[in-house]
């Protein structure tokens, strides 16, 4: 689709973005399934910066592989939601967070976020607008435990991957202490499905 998902975006307001996705009743794939789009909104009304979206891609389930396939075949899918996540939130920081038994995948991902900068969908002044946006991969390090949120953030910051007590929760006090949105690599593949063909 050429991006064309994020262009359609960035001429709509943020909420209308966000209502799109809570119309589409897209849940979160943590188990307790969490609908995607009010975690948008919660982080959407919370001021400060920075803010972070985080793609949790740390996939450790035995015998799953759904993540692998998506950022295999089409990670600018992913990193397509994850821009207009990062839109529509007021974000200006993103991690990709990658299980480390997915190596082979860090190649090709890179390349693409490189291309993505070169061809301004990420950096500053995306699409020409005032709205700069930066994703970074991050390797995991094979620990089962880091698939869940907190211990995600955790091993992020370079401490040992265990779970946060909560609340607080992420969106409020995530990465940094700073309002984090965390969702998974099928949910963020979604995104651009949404926005294109409505909810």
């Amino acid at each position: 689709g050429g991006f064309s998902a994020l262009k359609k975006a960035m001429s709509m307001a943020p909420m209308e973005i966000i209502n799109e996705i809570i119309d589409a009743k897209l849940l979160g794939r943590g188990g307790a399934s969490y609908p995607a789009g009010k975690k948008w909104k919660q982080l959407y009304e919370i001021e400060g910066d920075p803010k972070y979206i985080v793609c949790n891609a740390d996939e450790g389930e035995p015998g799953t592989f759904k993540d692998r396939y998506l950022l295999d075949r089409n990670c600018w899918l992913v990193l397509e939601g994850m821009i207009i996540a990062a839109y529509a939130t007021g974000s200006s920081k993103g991690i990709l967070y990658l299980r480390g038994e997915y190596a082979s995948l860090k190649e090709k991902i890179s390349a693409a976020i490189h291309e993505l900068e070169r061809k301004h969908f990420l950096g500053d002044n995306i699409l020409g607008g005032n709205f700069s946006f930066s994703i970074e991969l991050h390797m995991g390090a094979g620990a089962y435990i880091c698939g869940e949120e907190s211990a995600l953030l955790e091993s992020i910051e370079g401490k040992r991957g265990v779970p946060r007590n909560k609340p607080p929760f992420p969106v409020s006090s995530g990465l940094q202490n700073m309002p984090t949105l965390i969702q998974n690599v099928e949910t963020f593949a979604n995104i651009p499905q949404i926005l294109r063909y409505g909810s």
